[in-house]
């Protein structure tokens, strides 16, 4: 019983699936690193630099001794998301116009196509281009 069971659960892990979803997951926290380096790094040196040499990183609005509210944190996480979201968009746009142009060629070699059938014009039914004779109803056909 136990044996089966773990059987059954390295037959689900080694899908394709499960396995594609591991490496999504770790090429987005890979990610995640570089989007966090790019904002904390590149993007908010610049932007605290015109605003008066502010580092938002250490924006901290103190409620008492113990308690403080990292909002300069905050920002950095926020704009780091609005990267991520902008970059998923510009992956999921670019693969939706390849699909789209994939879709239209395969459409259009489709319609240039010789066609491979012809209607038996007896019964009306679909029947191969080199039939001499239609299978549904034995009428014989020309060429």
């Amino acid at each position: 019983m136990l044996k089966n069971f773990f059987n059954e659960f390295k037959t689900f892990a080694m899908r394709g699936n499960v396995m594609d979803m591991a490496v999504g997951i770790i090429i987005g926290a890979a990610f995640g690193k570089i989007v966090s380096s790019l904002v904390e790094d590149v993007i908010m040196p610049p932007i605290g630099w015109v605003l008066g040499n502010v580092d938002f990183s250490n924006l901290v609005l103190k409620l008492n001794d113990d308690v403080a509210i990292k909002y300069g944190a905050f920002l950095n996480t926020v704009i780091s998301f609005i990267i991520v979201a902008f970059a998923v968009f510009i992956l999921i746009k670019a693969i939706n116009t390849l699909q789209a142009k994939m879709l239209k060629a395969e459409a259009d070699a489709a319609a240039n196509a010789a066609p491979t059938t012809k209607k038996c014009p007896y019964c009306c039914n679909e029947v191969n281009i080199e039939a001499t004779r239609c299978p549904f109803c034995t009428s014989e056909l020309k060429k």
